[in-house]
């Protein structure tokens, strides 16, 4: 999950969190149209997933929970 500037939880999946981050950051071309103009962006929350299948059900179940609830897990130890 990335935060933007004004606090709002962005949730996607990558191969490379990094270059990600970078690209929506405005450093590389290819970021998310909806990061645009909101950063400084951070990288809060990354997952280790096998699969992209793996990958896109966990970001399905992230995108389902409150804001509340994903502060919860960003706060979890070890969530890197």
């Amino acid at each position: 999950m990335i935060r933007t500037a004004g606090g709002q939880l962005y949730t996607g999946i990558s191969t490379d969190p990094k270059r990600r981050l970078r690209q929506h950051n405005g450093e590389l071309k290819g970021g998310a149209k909806a990061l645009r103009g909101k950063g400084p962006l951070q990288l809060v929350y990354q997952q280790v997933m096998a699969n992209r299948a793996e990958a896109s059900k966990a970001e399905y179940q992230l995108k389902q929970l409150s804001k509340a609830a994903k502060e919860q897990r960003i706060s979890e130890p070890c969530n890197g």
